[in-house]
């Protein structure tokens, strides 16, 4: 069993910058694929960004593309999520969320991931 703990949200102005961070206890944090979703008001989740066990492949929904980063410490057993150039259409509750192993093209799928966090509300005021 997984558990996710994300933090870092808050509320900021257009253009400025965020690091979300999402702790992992339990399991083997090293073997799963880690992603971050977000939910605004009466919506579904969506997807953000995603990353390998290794960390050397990430992929990103367009919106985000060139403005995110995600990241992860596996020695530390956390995943990060740097958010730049932030703007109000990225308000939203911020999860994080987790699988064992490769997930192919299904990455964006909020249904393929096992454990999720509690989530975190980022705020963007224009």
């Amino acid at each position: 069993q997984v558990q996710l703990v994300e933090s870092g949200g808050g509320l900021v102005q257009a253009g400025d910058s965020l690091r979300l961070s999402c702790a992992a206890s339990g399991g083997l944090f090293s073997i799963y694929t880690l992603a971050w979703f977000r939910q605004g008001p009466g919506k579904e989740h969506r997807f953000v960004a995603t990353i390998n066990w290794s960390g050397d492949s990430t992929n990103y929904a367009d919106s985000v593309k060139g403005r995110f980063t995600i990241s992860r410490d596996n020695a530390n057993k956390t995943v990060y999520l740097q958010m730049n150039s932030l703007k109000p259409e990225d308000t939203a509750d911020y999860y994080c969320a987790a699988r064992s192993g490769n997930v192919g093209d299904a990455y964006t799928r909020p249904g393929v991931y096992d454990y999720w966090g509690q989530g975190t509300q980022v705020t963007v005021s224009s």
